[in-house]
């Protein structure tokens, strides 16, 4: 699946056209997980489809859930902009940026400083690197133009050999573990804690995929975890808020607004 999501990629990127450069505040997505509104920093994912669930939202507003998510005290939202396999959109960033006062990041296959600059043109606060997509020296060049141009980068891993790779080349301020196999599509939250062992102190860690309930919180939180990226419970949830509410049992916070 992943070879044959980047031989699309390769085929967008031939005939990429950037959009004009939207004008909007930029937030940074790192600040926002540090200064979380819980005991775990919430990424909220605006998700309609994916390749394993198919369509996850009929009735996909992706406009109403982001503002549902910072009304639920999300502490940053995702955004998938992938069309072929996650029927999203790079528009839904530029759109949501316009509504929301927390930082909006970027979900796609990255592979090409191209498309660094289009999510930068978009009005994207930060973006997804994804270990296993480009070689690991590849990734870095693509990590440091995006810094270079004001976009933070989640770098996500899905297997230790990843990350130990990862590490002998450079430390990310942000990692993610991607609790999904990318090979079999199975989840098990033991992905987080086999590898938050691992995951340098001085990097900020998020727990991705697989999240359902509040133990499933309770149980990154306890791997070590500062951040959570949640996407589909919150999808299918009654509300946006609701589905938060739920997600965390209950924990309050003073909803942005």
């Amino acid at each position: 699946m992943l070879e044959q999501i980047i031989a699309t990629k390769k085929e967008e990127i031939s005939t990429l056209v950037l959009p004009e450069q939207a004008v909007v505040t930029n937030y940074s997505l790192y600040k926002a997980l540090k200064n979380k509104n819980r005991s775990v920093g919430l990424i909220a994912e605006v998700k309609k489809a994916s390749p394993s669930k198919g369509v996850i939202e009929p009735n996909f507003d992706p406009i109403k859930t982001a503002i549902g998510y910072e009304k639920g005290g999300a502490d940053a939202i995702s955004v998938l902009t992938d069309i072929q396999y996650f029927q999203g959109s790079r528009d839904y960033i530029t759109e949501i940026k316009k509504h929301v006062s927390i930082p909006v990041m970027r979900k796609d296959f990255i592979i090409s400083k191209a498309q660094i600059d289009e999510t930068v043109r978009i009005g994207a606060d930060a973006m997804l690197l994804i270990v296993g997509t480009v070689p690991i020296r590849e990734l870095k060049e693509l990590y440091e133009y995006a810094y270079q141009n004001g976009l933070e980068c989640l770098v996500e891993v899905h297997a230790k050999e990843e990350l130990e790779e990862l590490l002998d080349v450079f430390t990310p301020k942000m990692i993610g573990i991607n609790n999904r196999n990318l090979k079999t599509f199975k989840t098990s939250l033991e992905q987080t804690k086999e590898m938050g062992e691992i995951v340098p102190k001085e990097s900020l860690f998020v727990s991705e995929s697989g999240i359902l309930t509040s133990e499933d919180v309770q149980t990154v939180l306890r791997a070590g975890a500062n951040g959570i990226l949640v996407g589909e419970s919150l999808m299918r949830a009654a509300s946006p808020e609701i589905g938060i509410q739920t997600l965390f049992g209950g924990e309050k916070v003073e909803a942005n607004t």
